[in-house]
């Protein structure tokens, strides 16, 4: 069964030097993008690269994880020559441009470690840089099969296309066997309003929900949480399960450790992104008439006495 698309659908893969999305780096990056066509298959462009994955701090080669390695064959010297990912960017944005993302377990590392190293060319190469992944919608091809036949991408293949294949563990032989898999999928749960209402939607809309919509968090490595009327909570430490409004009244140096701590950049730009709302909430009660007493309160515990 063909997707039906109201714009590109992006499958996508990554290898990488290890799983630490803080600390490694991708080495290979490979994009299916299926484009919508009315009344026929949709067409689809293939683009991949591979990457010298690089340390911004100390400018020079990342190297590779010995068990990384082992899986996917790629070595420091494979990639030592390669572009690093600041170089071809450019590039990889406007392939994205105005496409949702679909993937295989990609809600969970593929999709963090990406937004990690659009926020690595951001803060060590071009300040100006947008590339905001949040606001895309996010189909996990896994997580509809865990849910529907839990496997993985090899016998995700054979059961619902008939055949195994090729190049497993390759980002380009991944990233087409799991847009196989997502077609596969349609076909054996198709949604009927009247027959089978419990079967998949053929809704890149749905599909999102239905396979990454239960993870309610701001950040990719989950440490701001949101509540069932989204407001952000600590999801970890001293403060864990604490609305993150609260913990900036009552602990605001919590948010400047965190932003010199050893969390990933994108969990940094969220909480930097509450600070600023926080304080701006903040600026606007104080241009309200306040009793003296009450601005001495908050001079006090901002900034050293400083209110801004």
């Amino acid at each position: 069964m063909e997707l039906k698309l109201k714009r590109p659908l992006l499958f996508f893969d990554i290898e990488s030097t290890g799983l630490n999305i803080a600390s490694d780096s991708i080495v290979e990056l490979s994009f299916v993008k299926i484009l919508p066509e009315e009344g026929g298959a949709n067409e689809t462009v293939i683009k991949t690269w591979r990457l010298c994955p690089w340390d911004y701090v100390n400018n020079c080669q990342k190297k590779m994880d010995p068990g990384a390695q082992k899986v996917h064959g790629i070595s420091d010297d494979d990639v030592k020559d390669c572009p690093k990912f600041q170089d071809v960017v450019a590039e990889i944005g406007t392939f994205m441009a105005d496409s949702d993302l679909a993937g295989f377990n990609s809600a969970k590392f593929d999709l963090p470690m990406l937004a990690e190293e659009f926020e690595r060319v951001r803060v060590y190469c071009h300040k100006n840089f947008k590339m905001d992944l949040h606001e895309k919608k996010m189909v996990d091809v896994q997580n509809i099969f865990h849910q529907r036949e839990p496997r993985n991408l090899k016998a995700a293949h054979i059961f619902y296309c008939g055949c195994d294949f090729e190049g497993a563990h390759g980002a380009e032989a991944d990233t087409i066997a799991t847009y196989e898999v997502l077609k596969g999928q349609l076909d054996r749960y198709p949604y009927d309003k009247e027959t089978d209402p419990d079967g998949l939607q053929n809704d890149v809309d749905w599909l999102a929900q239905y396979s990454t919509g239960a993870r309610k968090v701001l950040d990719y490595a989950g440490r701001i949480a949101l509540s069932a009327n989204d407001e952000p909570i600590v999801n970890f430490g001293k403060h864990k399960g604490k609305p993150a409004k609260q913990v900036w009244e009552e602990d605001p140096s919590y948010f400047d450790w965190v932003e010199k701590g050893d969390f990933t950049l994108d969990t940094k730009r969220q909480f930097a992104n509450l600070k600023e709302q926080y304080m701006a909430e903040m600026r606007a009660r104080a241009g309200r008439p306040a009793s003296e007493a009450s601005l001495q309160g908050l001079m006090g515990k901002f900034n050293g006495g400083k209110l801004f």
